[in-house]
C-alpha cells in the first residue's frame, strides 16, 4: 500500500499549469479514493483545487513567484531550511539523489533532489511506513512553511497542514505562530536587493541553459538575508 495523495499534493504544489486546472474534476474524485486521508484532510485538499481552478493562471503563476520565489523564507527546496549555502547542502544533495536512484527513480538536469514536490513523489512510491518516517524527517521544516503560508493567507497552507499531520509529528504550533509574527520579511525589494548584491551573476554555465534552469532556485536564495532562520528543532513537541 501506498500514500497516493503524497503524489497528488506533489503536484498541487508545483508551478501552476493548465493541465492542473484541465483535470481538476479527476483530481478531486482521486482525493477522495486516498485512503489514508480523513474527511477534514480531503475537504483541505479540495479547498486547494478549487481555489486554483477559480483563479485565472497567470494570476495563479504569478501568486506562486512571489511566494516560493522571492526570499528564501518560503523556499521549497528542503535543504535550504537545514544548510542554507554551506558545503554540507551538497552532500546530503547526493544522499538523497541516491536514495531516489535506490528507489528506481530517476531526475531530469532541471530537478533538485531536496525541491519538496520531487521529495514527496519519491515518497509516494514507499510503503506507508516508509512514507510516515520520511514525512516527519521534515516535518518541522513543513510546519514552519505552513505558518508562514498561513500568515500569508495563502491556500496553499491546506496542503502543508495535511503533510504535517500525516508526519504523526507534534509541533509547538503556537510557539511557531508567534515566532513567525516577529520575522523580517526577506520578500522585500531591499532584501532582495541584498541577496544578489552579494552574488556574481552568471548567465551561463558550463551546461548552458539548463545549467541556468537548474541553478535559478539556489541564485534566489543567497547567504546575506537570514533573518528568518529558526532552530527548528525546538519547535518539535510542546
Amino acid at each position: 500500500m501506498q500514500m497516493k495523495s503524497l503524489r497528488l499534493i506533489a503536484l498541487l504544489l508545483d508551478y501552476p499549469e493548465q493541465e492542473v486546472r484541465d483535470n481538476a474534476q479527476e483530481l478531486n474524485q482521486l482525493i477522495n479514493q486516498c485512503v489514508e486521508l480523513n474527511a477534514k484532510q480531503k475537504i483541505l485538499i479540495n479547498q486547494c483545487i478549487e481555489q486554483i481552478v477559480r483563479t485565472p493562471l497567470m494570476d495563479l503563476q504569478a501568486q506562486y513567484g512571489d511566494l516560493f520565489e522571492r526570499g528564501r523564507s518560503l523556499s521549497l527546496l528542503l535543504f535550504e531550511h537545514v544548510h542554507g549555502e554551506s558545503r554540507d547542502r551538497g552532500q546530503a544533495m547526493i544522499d538523497l539523489l541516491n536514495q531516489y536512484i535506490t528507489a528506481g527513480m530517476e531526475l531530469t538536469a532541471k530537478q533538485l533532489p531536496d525541491y519538496l514536490p520531487t521529495y514527496l513523489e519519491y515518497l509516494s512510491q514507499l510503503t506507508v511506513y516508509e512514507s510516515i518516517d520520511g514525512l516527519k524527517n521534515v516535518a518541522p521544516i513543513l510546519a514552519l512553511l505552513k505558518e508562514r503560508l498561513s500568515q500569508r493567507q495563502s491556500f496553499y497552507s491546506n496542503l502543508l497542514q495535511v503533510l504535517v499531520e500525516q508526519s504523526g509529528e507534534t509541533i509547538a504550533q503556537e510557539k511557531l505562530a508567534e515566532t513567525v509574527a516577529n520575522e523580517a520579511k526577506d520578500d522585500t525589494p531591499q532584501a532582495l536587493d541584498a541577496v544578489w548584491e552579494e552574488e556574481q551573476i552568471k548567465f551561463l554555465g558550463d551546461e548552458g541553459c539548463a545549467s541556468v534552469q537548474q541553478t535559478v532556485h539556489q541564485k534566489r536564495f543567497a547567504h546575506a538575508v537570514v533573518p528568518q532562520y529558526l532552530d527548528i528543532k525546538a519547535f518539535n513537541g510542546a
